[in-house]
């Protein structure tokens, strides 16, 4: 049972005691929980609709403010929550700026808190006291940023910031300790790989129409062959972002020339000439180990004033465990660029402003949100973990077909810096608590199974 309510502190109310609405009074309440920290408490009742607790049994849960929250009754236990922590890595020394550049990002995540009904904190393995069983997580209240003593949390949201800090050796003991001695549900556990995500999509009929012809073993021969069918084909490293390490290549069939366009070491656009593929191969990725590669059959895009558009589109599940679409967004692609990127000079357009009427309006995000959503869930079903949210980035060609270019596991926020997405920004910091709420629901009924 799942009730949105006000915690309060009550002065009133003698020590090691709550109050709960008067319409609870069927129910036996022995315990109350907040995290990994219980405690038994007596019980009172009251007409409000506030969860009221005496001071000594706030301080004990380590409860960090009041609060709007919710609670759940499971056996005798009034679980207040959900306590979502963030796990992240990159922290400083500062109380001002606990994660560097990213303390803005995350002081807006966390003050969605008070929006939901749930407490967020962030946190990194040196935070955690095992023995105590407590962990020193950030908070971002009213006054800034700040550090506490709190419980294990209900859920963990990963937003570990790239691959390489994934991989790291302390991070991953610590993710698998979380997970398995405590069995804390874990959501959003790595990044994809471009090559796992379409072998994994392609295993199923009803949305492979979706995916460009891509192929992971690169050789002359398969290129030739592609470039014979495709205006162009890119070559992506299997665990990029942001569109760095991406080349397309163009045979010109009238020079029999191959052209290479890509952005360099210095983030400038280039466009180099080759006679031969071997020469072109032995140029670019000189160094670079091909297995780390695939190729992707090129897409003829959508223009919009001649500027080739692609689209960013957000999905996450919210507060019942479904896929919602949160956000989508145009994005036209730089001067000299091959990418739409905004490192790359691309530009973000609201979906009203890249459609000439309402009908294309109305078409279009109906063709971006199916194919989202039908991606979304079959990623559930083929992925391992839980994952909460996608950021999808797709082409659409000249005849209207949508073409699934990158699936992201934590998608990047740079579209949000739009101002006319500032209702779906707000969104896709809100569906994270609301599913963290879900699985917090999930996780309690489980335990209350197991113990029955």
């Amino acid at each position: 049972m799942k009730v949105l309510s006000t915690l309060k502190v009550s002065k009133q109310l003698n020590e090691k005691t709550i109050s709960v609405p008067e319409t609870f009074n069927h129910k036996k309440i022995d315990f109350i929980s907040f995290g990994t920290i219980t405690l038994k408490v007596n019980i009172t009742y009251h007409n409000g609709p506030m969860l009221l607790i005496s001071e000594d049994v706030f301080q004990h849960l380590k409860i960090p403010y009041e609060n709007k929250i919710h609670f759940f009754i499971y056996e005798n236990t009034i679980h207040v929550g959900p306590l979502v922590g963030v796990y992240t890595a990159g922290f400083t020394s500062s109380l001002v700026r606990p994660i560097g550049e990213r303390s803005l990002f995350f002081s807006k995540l966390l003050s969605a808190d008070r929006k939901v009904g749930a407490f967020m904190f962030l946190f990194g393995p040196k935070h955690i006291k095992w023995d105590e069983g407590v962990i020193d997580g950030f908070l971002f209240t009213d006054k800034g940023w700040c550090q506490q003593e709190l419980p294990f949390p209900h859920v963990i949201y990963d937003r570990l910031p790239n691959r390489k800090t994934e991989n790291h050796s302390l991070l991953k003991e610590t993710k698998e300790r979380l997970q398995q001695q405590y069995l804390i549900p874990w959501f959003n556990p790595g990044f994809f790989n471009k090559w796992e995500v379409h072998q994994k999509l392609s295993l199923e009929e009803n949305i492979s129409h979706y995916l460009p012809e891509t192929h992971s073993k690169i050789s002359i021969t398969l290129l030739e062959e592609m470039l014979s069918r495709y205006p162009f084909v890119f070559l992506k490293p299997s665990n990029g972002s942001l569109g760095l390490g991406v080349y397309k290549i163009v045979y010109h069939r009238e020079e029999n020339y191959y052209y290479c366009r890509y952005k360099d070491e210095k983030m400038q656009n280039r466009l180099q000439r080759f006679s031969s593929l071997e020469k072109l191969l032995g140029r670019i990725l000189a160094g670079k180990d091909l297995n780390q590669y695939i190729v992707q059959q090129g897409i003829a895009l959508w223009r919009i004033n001649d500027t080739p558009v692609d689209f960013r589109v957000h999905t996450n599940k919210n507060e019942n465990g479904d896929w919602v679409v949160s956000a989508i967004a145009g994005k036209l692609s730089g001067k000299g660029s091959i990418t739409t990127h905004l490192n790359s000079g691309g530009i973000v357009r609201v979906l009203d402003d890249i459609c000439k009427d309402d009908q294309e309006f109305v078409e279009t995000k109906r063709l971006l949100e199916t194919a989202a959503i039908q991606l979304s869930m079959s990623l559930d079903r083929q992925m391992k973990g839980y994952i909460g949210e996608i950021g999808f980035d797709f082409g659409i060609d000249k005849e209207k077909k949508i073409w699934l270019f990158e699936a992201n596991s934590k998608p990047g926020r740079s579209i949000f810096h739009l101002s006319k997405l500032r209702t779906e920004e707000l969104e896709t910091r809100k569906l994270p608590l609301q599913y963290a709420l879900y699985l917090t629901e999930q996780s309690l009924h489980s335990l209350q199974v197991v113990e029955s």
